[in-house]
């Protein structure tokens, strides 16, 4: 079964300031200000949390589907994508406008200016994803996740009209929602993701309480950082499986992204609620160690041991056939 995941294409620029912000504002003159900061640092990285999903799922012997908008600027991470094992045949490339891009300057107090173009973003609506599940063929799954909104909601109403399950991953994209918007990305999920603050969020935005989410949607599957994930479905106990431990921890970006492709890629073989959100909490832990949120590489070995650590040898075992047949 292939996933096809819907969801934003960008860039990350990121600077680091040596100093502070605060230093370089003058308080009786803040209704005036300009100010330009000379950077140590840049770091381009490659990011959206569409691809970051199909990154994750690439590495583990996927082929996923990546719906998306992007601009004349993909090429070079089109192919690495491509390279990832990620079928990038259908993106949306603008002739307008370029790849969606985040610019960040973090000074030395962690304080941030950013802003974010949303570019070829803007056209995803546009992407038909009826002719993409056709035309690439043996599609069972879709995750719908941050982009612009008209763009989600037509994919959400398109996979309930073909009858393919589809996971509601509205993160970021939350605060953009109002509320009828809010309850149509959700209902009929048969996975639906957040994190905690998201959890909190998605019930002011929809005005539904914890319960009348779960009497609309699958499971509803809440990271909880370093607390692992909260598995919650109608009628059902609630379920919390362990995050695993990462060596360290260079960069936060992407984790949840990281996890939702080790989940999505365990439920594509058939595996259940629980072991699959183990293999996304141990693709998580690498995604935790590297810089980028697809700057870590899955070996079947590591992630075989990491998950025999954190879980038991039987749970390691139960994947191995998977990742096996998914090399390429």
């Amino acid at each position: 079964m292939r996933i096809a995941v819907s969801g934003s294409i960008a860039t990350d620029h990121l600077m680091v300031f040596p100093g502070s912000f605060t230093d370089q504002l003058i308080q009786d003159r803040l209704d005036k200000i300009s100010l330009s900061f000379l950077v140590d640092d840049l770091e381009i990285r490659h990011g959206g949390v569409a691809a970051n999903i199909s990154y994750g799922l690439g590495g583990l012997g996927q082929d996923p589907v990546l719906v998306g908008a992007a601009g004349s600027d993909f090429a070079e991470y089109r192919t690495r994508l491509k390279e990832q094992g990620v079928d990038t045949d259908f993106v949306h490339i603008s002739s307008e406008r370029q790849t969606a891009r985040f610019m960040c300057l973090t000074d030395r107090e962690e304080h941030q200016i950013a802003s974010f173009y949303s570019g070829a973003m803007a056209e995803a609506a546009g992407i038909d994803l009826q002719q993409v599940v056709e035309r690439a063929g043996d599609v069972g799954a879709v995750v719908i996740s941050p982009n612009d909104p008209a763009a989600m909601l037509r994919h959400t109403d398109q996979a309930r009209s073909m009858g393919i399950a589809f996971a509601a991953d509205p993160s970021q994209q939350l605060a953009r929602l109002d509320r009828d918007e809010a309850r149509h990305l959700v209902t009929g999920a048969r996975w639906l993701f957040t994190n905690e603050y998201e959890a909190s969020l998605l019930q002011e935005r929809t005005g539904w309480r914890r319960a009348d989410i779960l009497s609309r949607a699958g499971v509803w599957l809440t990271t909880l950082g370093e607390r692992g994930v909260r598995m919650e479905a109608a009628g059902e106990p609630v379920r919390e499986v362990p995050a695993v431990p990462p060596a360290g921890i260079a960069d936060p970006t992407g984790a949840g992204d990281a996890f939702r492709a080790g989940f999505m890629a365990a439920v594509s073989w058939g595996e259940g609620l629980e072991p699959a959100a183990r293999v996304g909490c141990a693709v998580a832990s690498f995604s935790l160690e590297a810089l980028g949120a697809q700057g870590y590489a899955l070996e079947p070995a590591a992630l075989l041991q990491r998950l025999e650590d954190s879980y038991g040898v039987t749970s390691a075992r139960a994947i191995a056939p998977h990742l096996q047949r998914g090399r390429r």
